[in-house]
């Protein structure tokens, strides 16, 4: 890896600095200085050149001694300290923010053919004689963007739709990987905006053993570390998200051009300068498309074994000024492609085939395969999706079937082999009865869709169970899958509400559960009686209410009883809520049964707020709030979004429109500057009784 840009190395690489010698502000304003950028340089040293140079035990006692002086100095905390990488509440939701310049998706192509074709089109429009590609490996995870501004990290967000894309800043800051302030590297100076994009992915390993985990936690396994890296990356609590191992390999600039930059490898080259990971053993500058396409060739034998998974290889023109000639289509740069590595096939046959029933009473067919390897991967059972599909593939119990992994992930039935037919082969139909509870099954008229018609069967009511603990839903840690099952098998619980009455001694009595372990399921059940009205309306499992559109409808109605009581026409008018979703909303409010599991869920002690509902008149409003020092009752951060909830406003500096400064030990400059300005000060308990005259509760 480059290193001719790595950042200056401190005088001392573990600064002899005691917090507790440290006696006023200056000395700890330099105190905290030097240990900051003594952490960033070991990380840079750690997670961009894979050469640390002091110890875990040594790196460790830094952070330690720069938390214990911002503890005592919360004024002198960065936003982009080394120890802001995790903190603040979990969200309602991901919000939206646009992209400084589109993030295109790449055109994908499988044959060499294909990738000829390119480079003459290339070598034509360009009028060259040949062309230098670079090549990457293209990564399988979640493409993402960082603006820097100043060297600091503003935003991180995901493509979406190219435009714009889910803010994860907060969940991005939680890989270590990511630096919260860039470098000044010696080859060429920090701009004032930097668009930084790449890839974050989850480790084969690593995933491996995350899926262990939640495995023994009784929770839903991801398919692949694509889902997992991307589960993680939009987690709503930035806790959860630094729990799970992400990673991340830069592999552009969007302003690159902006920057002066002439091509991409010099882009390349100078990003770890600034401290930004490349992946740069496994990248490529080549004169021709024939050593691209070697490439290509190169690292599909040599897949597996990398320790993150790839899905082909990247080829882009290096010369920026002829990207830019190139231009781009609608959705997609013309000066790149993403040459795919051959599907993952394989031929096994189906011995049997059994039917899932969902939480919403569909049927799923599911074959129970020979086991086979594709990939790496043992592939024992596929879903055949509906008797539409089987019928339309021919596909019986005994065939010989090819199997691909769609995208390298999903397995999925191409089609069945009939001529290695033997004759003992039999025809593949969902029953007429269900296969849990034996209520009727009606089937759609384009066989799509079979649904059992028993809205409490005991299949049904797992699904909804798992769903209703779901991390989107009412995040209940330890009540997965298999242990619905066994408290629907143990007739504990019948409904939803059960839930809430159940007791230790209860759990107890089943197998995997001990004293601690069932004491620890019921705790998590009692704290999940709070929740906001958008996750409520997700974990009941409205068929055609996922996560958006139920935050989507906590936005239009501010109470559950509003909702329960409009018409499809009140839904229709609402912008995304479109004629299915408006029938099916009502039809599930309108069902007697799902109104009394509503009404035993009250009475189980469930509290909905709902913080999207429409603003009405509140006591602070109008008001500017400063906070400087630490308080006893709450953090700062906790204070600040207290206030901004009552309507004011929380100013990180004193001005003529501030109305308050709150000031607690260590306050700094802000308390003199209210001071000379004349600015009511409160202290803690000040700040108590203004609140208390409103009549606002504190917790």
């Amino acid at each position: 890896m480059n290193t001719n840009g790595k950042p200056s190395r401190p005088d001392d690489l573990v600064p002899d600095i005691d917090p507790g010698d440290i006696e006023d502000e200056d000395a700890a304003r330099a105190a905290i200085d030097e240990l900051s950028n003594t952490l960033r340089y070991h990380n840079y040293r750690y997670y961009v050149l894979d050469d640390p140079l002091i110890s875990d035990a040594e790196y460790d006692d830094l952070m330690r001694r720069l938390e214990e002086l911002e503890s005592r100095y919360p004024d002198l905390q960065a936003p982009d300290s080394p120890t802001q990488r995790v903190g603040g509440e979990p969200r309602d939701e991901l919000g939206r923010v646009e992209h400084p310049m589109p993030m295109l998706s790449l055109k994908a192509v499988y044959e060499e053919d294909e990738a000829h074709s390119f480079d003459q089109r290339c070598r034509r429009e360009l009028n060259n004689g040949s062309v230098a590609y670079i090549a990457e490996p293209k990564y399988d995870g979640v493409a993402i963007e960082l603006l820097y501004e100043g060297g600091r990290l503003v935003q991180a967000a995901t493509r979406g739709d190219g435009d714009t894309g889910e803010d994860v800043t907060a969940n991005v800051k939680t890989i270590n990987e990511v630096p919260l302030r860039l470098l000044d590297g010696d080859d060429r100076a920090l701009a004032d905006q930097i668009i930084a994009r790449g890839e974050v992915y989850m480790r084969k390993d690593e995933f491996e053993a995350l899926n262990a985990r939640l495995a023994e936690q009784g929770q839903t396994a991801f398919a692949n570390p694509r889902n997992a890296a991307a589960g993680s990356l939009r987690q709503l609590d930035p806790n959860i998200t630094a729990r799970r191992p992400l990673h991340i390999y830069f592999y552009a600039v969007a302003n690159a051009r902006e920057l002066e930059f002439e091509h991409h490898w010099e882009v390349l080259q100078t990003l770890p300068e600034w401290g930004l990971r490349v992946n740069l053993e496994q990248s490529r500058r080549l004169e021709t498309i024939e050593e691209a396409i070697a490439y290509h060739d190169e690292l599909a034998a040599r897949r597996e074994e990398l320790e993150y998974e790839i899905d082909g290889a990247v080829i882009k023109v290096d010369d920026l000024a002829a990207q830019e000639k190139l231009g781009t289509r609608t959705r997609e740069p013309r000066w790149a492609l993403a040459y795919k590595f051959a599907p993952r096939r394989a031929t096994t046959v189906i011995k049997d085939v059994v039917f899932q029933v969902g939480r919403t009473g569909r049927i799923t067919p599911v074959a129970l395969l020979e086991p086979v390897e594709i990939g790496g991967v043992e592939v024992s059972r596929v879903s055949l999706h509906n008797q539409s599909e089987i019928d339309r593939k021919d596909i019986r119990i005994g065939d010989r079937v090819l199997l691909e992994r769609a995208g390298d992930v999903i397995p999925y039935v191409v089609k069945s082999l009939p001529e290695a037919r033997e004759g003992a082969e039999t025809q593949i139909r969902i029953p007429d009865k269900c296969p849990v509870c034996g209520a009727d099954v009606a089937m759609s008229a384009d066989k799509k869709q079979a649904i059992c018609t028993n809205p409490r069967g005991d299949a049904q009511l797992r699904e909804a169970l798992s769903h209703y603990a779901s991390r989107g839903a009412m995040d209940i840690e330890g009540l997965g899958g298999k242990r619905a099952e066994q408290l629907i098998e143990a007739r504990l619980v019948s409904d939803l509400a059960d839930l809430y009455e159940l007791r230790t001694e209860d759990l107890e009595q089943l197998e995997g559960f001990a004293r601690k372990s069932a004491q620890k399921l019921v705790d998590q059940i009692q704290s999940r009686r709070k929740t906001t009205l958008q996750r409520f309306l997700y974990a009941l499992g409205i068929p055609q209410v996922g996560s958006h559109v139920a935050t989507v409808l906590a936005r239009h109605f501010n109470t559950l009883d509003e909702l329960m009581e409009a018409s499809a026409d009140d839904l229709l008018a609402i912008n995304e809520i479109g004629p299915h979703i408006a029938r099916s909303v009502v039809s599930f409010f309108g069902e007697g049964e799902n109104r009394r599991m509503l009404a035993s869920l009250r009475d189980a002690g469930i509290e909905l707020t709902n913080p999207l509902a429409e603003p009405t008149s509140q006591p602070l409003e109008d008001q500017t709030f400063v906070f400087t020092g630490a308080l006893d009752r709450w953090t700062r951060e906790e204070a600040q979004r207290l206030v901004e909830r009552l309507g004011a406003q929380a100013s990180s500096s004193v001005s003529g429109n501030t109305d308050y400064v709150v000031a607690g030990p260590g306050a700094g400059q802000k308390l003199d500057e209210a001071r000379d300005r004349e600015i009511p000060v409160l202290d803690e308990a000040a700040f108590i009784d203004l609140l208390e005259n409103y009549d606002i509760p504190l917790d």
